[in-house]
């Protein structure tokens, strides 16, 4: 597999999925979230992240706070610091009314927790970021590329900006997330962005990375003929087999 200067967190909620990507060296970290938690089916938020821990090794792995009030959202992160020191707390960039949480993270950073600052998608809103994060804990600023793109807007620009303004401040690493496919990894290690998370999904999809497009045609090709004998259509009175 081609070696990359971006670094590859695996995203997701699954104990099975975290135990078997552990084991792979690209795997340099762990992120998850509520949503992806409650659809794996986890019940017990404290439970399932002490089992994570275990399984990982000491890699840094993101964990977020569940409140909207910035006061239990500070409560909430102090606590999920404590769970260990290579434990991330995933703040969003603001609350559900859009308030912005700049205050809370630079009070949070200035006391030595990690911070992943959650759902960036403007630069306004990494300016007040990094500002907040400036001189503090060693933190990341998730840029969520993905959704970007689902608008039109061509990430790659906002994370290019987004790393340079970053660089004056050593302690906060970049992060591409929510990606779509496996050229965002390409797109993220071109614009110096220093972490891409990866649904299991995608992970499993880098080996297909320089594939030959005449054998990935013909596998396709494969695929449509297999399906269409299975499923027993028929054109007239001759079976497709």
């Amino acid at each position: 597999m081609t070696t990359f200067r971006v670094k590859i967190f695996a995203d997701g909620a699954s104990l099975d999925d975290m135990r078997r990507l552990a084991e792979r060296p690209v795997v340099r970290g762990f992120t998850t979230n509520p949503t992806l938690m409650r659809r794996a089916g986890v019940g017990d938020y404290a439970r399932f992240a002490r089992e994570a821990l275990d399984l990982i090794e000491g890699r840094p792995i993101s964990f977020e706070v569940l409140a909207d009030d910035f006061c239990e959202m500070e409560r909430q992160a102090r606590e999920i610091a404590s769970w260990g020191g290579n434990v991330y707390v995933k703040i969003p960039i603001s609350n559900t009314q859009g308030r912005p949480s700049t205050a809370l993270l630079r009070r949070l950073s200035a006391d030595g927790l990690r911070i992943n600052v959650t759902a960036v998608m403007t630069m306004c809103q990494v300016a007040s970021a990094v500002e907040a994060l400036a001189g503090g804990a060693p933190s990341n600023i998730s840029i969520f590329a993905g959704r970007i793109a689902d608008t039109g807007r061509d990430p790659v620009p906002i994370v290019r900006e987004a790393v340079s303004m970053a660089a004056a401040e050593p302690s906060i690493e970049v992060i591409w997330a929510s990606p779509r496919e496996v050229l965002n990894v390409d797109q993220a290690d071109c614009a110096g962005c220093h972490i891409i998370t990866l649904t299991t999904d995608l992970l499993n999809r880098l080996d297909m990375r320089g594939k030959s497009l005449d054998e990935f045609s013909r596998e396709t090709v494969q695929m449509f003929y297999d399906d269409a004998v299975r499923s027993g259509f028929t054109l007239g009175e001759v079976k497709v087999q």
